[in-house]
């Protein structure tokens, strides 16, 4: 029994909350424990997520929604890659004919046929579009956050939205229908569900054309204001050079959209956002020390930071050194704090305070161990390459010193909605 606030609760209890909250539990152990021998004990096995009869009757509306739409969107989340729904969910898209897309963290979970990539702002206006006109939206093991919803941007206010979730309740108030449910076992409950015609006839086709002139993402530009290379053309740059087999730790900031956007990222659990999760900086490479023990034999571990988080954790650079087995660091350096410049910078404020001077990062990786170099051009990018190409062993530092004058979109979309929300207030 342990406490949980002021009450006393079973482990099993703990757990349980922990898995259908999807969120952290503090457990406060007594010290005295310490001091104790700690026996081999099985963890009680969690018992599996069940769709209810309730459950099934909500299912057999969701199916009828889903085979009357003209244009069905299938929405998967990280809650659906831990179900392991990703065929099931795949089936029943195939079926319907619905497009296809995933939250940051379920990213290319849903790739193939009608597949749209990220929803929110790290995915392009051609996509963000075809998933506006969705009128009917099958939502996965995904909570819809403002960066997922763009804000309130992303679906048309007649659309409806249908939520199959482990969580006790909806995650957003624009959810029209809840199924309590595992993603799985839902989604395959709805290939049998759903037979004979579906409405949705085109809606793929179409989309196939408007996505066959998708320009994709910006690819920035090779002169910039102050001669530093743009973080778009930098970041399309890296994606070919670094590893294909490749898992990517993120750090927060700015910076967080060059990742998702432009490099190639093969399954869900290669991208971990903790910068995103915790809306904080400096938790990167404190993160990326335990991913370099964990990840696969055979993946290169990719740290991408911006230069004011890195400082924060700088003292976890030399732990990282002594656990990766093959790892790169990618550190965008525009001697600021960039988020900041372009929040507070841009309206007015003085940028003074949000200025960072320019660390060589690279000198500071040579004297702990690692290979470095300065990326100032793409020219440069050939040192990293020469690394890989020697087997890509170890640490490798590369201290990008790109422009402070890109906007990421992401944060373009943020600052317009909370302009038009303080407008509305003062309105």
């Amino acid at each position: 029994m342990l406490s949980k606030g002021r009450e006393s609760v079973s482990c099993p209890t703990l757990f349980r909350y922990a898995l259908t909250r999807r969120t952290a539990v503090v457990l406060a152990i007594p010290y005295d424990l310490a001091a104790l021998e700690a026996a081999d004990e099985d963890l009680p096995e969690q018992a599996p997520w069940e769709v209810t009869d309730d459950g099934c009757t909500d299912l057999a509306r969701v199916a009828r929604l889903l085979a009357g739409a003209r244009r069905p969107l299938i929405l998967a989340g990280w809650g659906a890659h831990l179900a392991g729904a990703r065929a099931e969910l795949r089936e029943l898209a195939d079926r319907l004919g619905t497009l296809t897309a995933g939250t940051a963290l379920a990213l290319n979970l849903l790739n193939g046929e009608g597949y749209l990539g990220v929803a929110g702002g790290f995915g392009t206006d051609t996509a963000a579009g075809l998933m506006g006109e969705a009128d009917v939206v099958l939502v996965a093991g995904a909570s819809l956050s403002p960066f997922t919803m763009r804000f309130g941007q992303l679906l048309v206010p007649d659309s409806t939205v249908i939520q199959i979730d482990t969580a006790v309740e909806p995650a957003h108030p624009r959810v029209d229908v809840f199924v309590h449910a595992d993603a799985k076992a839902a989604a395959s409950q709805l290939v049998s569900l759903v037979d004979g015609e579906v409405a949705a006839g085109t809606w793929r086709v179409e989309a196939a054309r408007s996505l066959a002139g998708e320009p994709g993402h910006a690819s920035g530009s090779l002169e910039t204001v102050d001669g530093r290379p743009d973080p778009r053309t930098l970041a399309a740059a890296l994606d070919p050079v670094l590893p294909e087999r490749r898992t990517v730790v993120q750090d927060g900031g700015h910076f967080i959209g060059w990742a998702p956007m432009y490099w190639n990222i093969p399954r869900p659990q290669d991208l971990v956002t903790v910068g995103t999760a915790y809306q904080t900086i400096g938790l990167g490479l404190a993160s990326a020390v335990g991913a370099a023990r964990a990840v696969e034999d055979g993946r290169t571990l990719v740290l991408s930071s911006g230069d004011g988080g890195f400082l924060m954790g700088l003292s976890d650079l030399e732990s990282l050194i002594g656990a990766a087995r093959s790892t790169i660091v990618v550190i965008y350096n525009d001697a600021a704090y960039g988020a900041e410049i372009h929040q507070y910078g841009s309206p007015g404020l003085t940028e003074k305070p949000m200025l960072i001077p320019e660390v060589d990062f690279a000198a500071v990786g040579r004297a702990l161990g690692a290979e470095s170099a300065v990326i100032r051009s793409l020219v440069d990018l050939s040192a990293l390459q020469g690394w890989i190409d020697a087997g890509a062993r170890g640490t490798f530092v590369a201290d990008c010193r790109i422009t402070s004058t890109v906007r990421v979109p992401w944060l373009t979309e943020w600052m317009k909605a909370s302009q038009a929300a303080k407008a509305a207030v003062a309105g």
